[in-house]
């Protein structure tokens, strides 16, 4: 068994391999692959309909576009060395994929919450996504350059002190670590400001469960029955010739749950089906929402059955783990399996309903609770104090996640002591952001003249 000295230690070389001063310079490659063509390249097998909207939602702003585009970045990522220390990645770590929801036992966590682009990776490619997404938004929120870069250095700050703590812990104590919102107001001056509000959005969190969609999402239909509300483009009904289609993709879905869970969904009926539009860099994707009625229709359970395809990682990544990797086996094929195992290595808890299946055409899918108290922070409107805080939450959050899967050792030897690796990422993160702006106005252009059809406002 490798010593914790020896595991610091093999942290500590991989600075030959990737220096931690290295990690603050961004100069995009003679050959940066043009980001509007990786765009088009990764709609290629999208919804023809929806891929408008897609470059619309990105059009929004800054942020917007760097929420869509998770490819451009990973293939910036890519062009330059890294550390060698893999763990299991979310692949599009921005403030956005963090936020809360309710654990099994119905207490409030919070977390990151998204995992459509995790694959195993070097550790840095997700703190440096995450300062890059914090830089952006302060940005386009229009905080002054020294708070820019504090923001940044926030997030890369937060995951640095959170890693040296975990590397101190137990396995056991790692894995059962978690952020209960119960702890968060406390954290806060009582009576200010950013508490009343941080209060108000758990309050918010807990009313967003599938009965508060079914008032929302659902009207009578003619037999009497309650039918989810058709509003294209955006909700969709299931035309009648692939409802059987989809019927056959939630039944090979249960069977991947736990036995238990397949007891406790087959309490519930099918009542409806419709297809969903969801996210920025998700549109086009083939996602549908399930209505099921348990003990009566004041007993809904919603569904979200969503595609699964590669992630934007795996043409960076080698397919077999490295040496010392300590993840149990290489990446898993199956796009929804792939979704389902990095949620369950990076949460502290996961939905309950959370499965994989393969659709038609071979396609994979993944399905969880729709509504279940989730819920997240409304960066736009962040007051320069407020976003720094987030973004160190979200930077202890991402250490926590990592710790689960990678040797939290070797990335805390890599660290070290001092703030030498939060400093350069900071760096980096105000840098990408001038990318970013950058990639946004070509993405602007780029409609203007026709090149890509954007639908805005949707």
């Amino acid at each position: 068994m490798t010593s914790p000295a020896e595991r610091r230690r093999r942290g500590r070389a991989a600075r030959s391999r990737a220096s931690r001063t290295a990690h603050g310079r961004w100069i995009p490659a003679a050959d940066r692959p043009d980001p509007i063509r990786l765009l088009e390249q990764q709609a290629e097998d999208r919804l023809a309909d929806l891929r408008p909207i897609r470059y619309g939602r990105m059009a929004d702003s800054a942020f917007a576009f760097l929420r869509g585009s998770a490819a451009v970045m990973t293939a910036d990522l890519a062009a330059v060395p890294d550390t060698g220390l893999t763990v299991q990645l979310c692949g599009d770590a921005h403030l956005l994929n963090f936020g809360v929801y309710a654990s099994p036992e119905r207490a409030l966590l919070f977390d990151v919450n998204d995992f459509d682009e995790t694959y195993p990776g070097p550790f840095e490619w997700d703190v440096k996504r995450l300062a890059a997404s914090v830089a952006v938004a302060a940005r386009d929120n229009g905080h002054d350059e020294d708070r820019v870069h504090r923001a940044a250095l926030a997030a890369a700050h937060g995951y640095a002190v959170a890693m040296r703590r975990l590397a101190e812990m137990g396995e056991l104590d790692v894995w059962y670590a978690r952020i209960d919102t119960a702890d968060l107001p406390a954290m806060l001056r009582k009576g200010g400001r950013r508490r009343r509000q941080v209060e108000a959005n758990l309050d918010k969190a807990r009313r967003r469960t599938s009965l508060q969609a079914f008032g929302k999402l659902t009207e009578r239909g003619e037999d009497g029955r309650s039918r989810i509300i058709s509003d294209p483009p955006l909700i969709e009904p299931v035309p009648r010739d692939e409802l059987r289609r989809v019927g056959k993709i939630y039944s090979d879905y249960r069977a991947t749950l736990a036995e238990d869970r397949r007891v406790l969904l087959d309490r519930f009926q099918l009542v409806d089906v419709a297809r969903k539009v969801v996210g920025v860099g998700s549109v086009g994707t083939r996602c549908f929402i399930l209505l099921l009625e348990g003990r009566d229709e004041r007993d809904p359970l919603f569904l979200q059955i969503k595609e699964a395809g590669r992630s934007v990682l795996e043409d960076y990544l080698p397919d077999n783990p490295p040496e010392g990797r300590p993840l149990s086996e290489a990446p898993v094929a199956h796009g929804g399996r792939r979704v389902v195992t990095g949620q369950h290595l990076m949460q502290a808890a996961s939905d309950i309903f959370l499965g994989w299946t393969t659709g038609p055409a071979g396609r994979h899918f993944y399905g969880r609770q729709l509504r279940d108290m989730k819920g997240s922070a409304d960066v736009a409107d962040m007051a320069p104090s407020d976003l720094r805080a987030y973004a160190d939450l979200c930077g202890r959050t991402l250490a926590r996640a990592h710790a689960r899967s990678g040797d939290r050792l070797a990335v805390a030897g890599y660290l070290g002591s001092a703030d030498t690796f939060p400093e350069a990422v900071a760096d980096f993160a105000v840098q990408y952001a001038d990318q970013t702006i950058a990639d946004h106005a070509a993405l602007l252009t780029a409609i203007d003249d026709g090149t890509v059809a954007a639908q805005k406002g949707i």
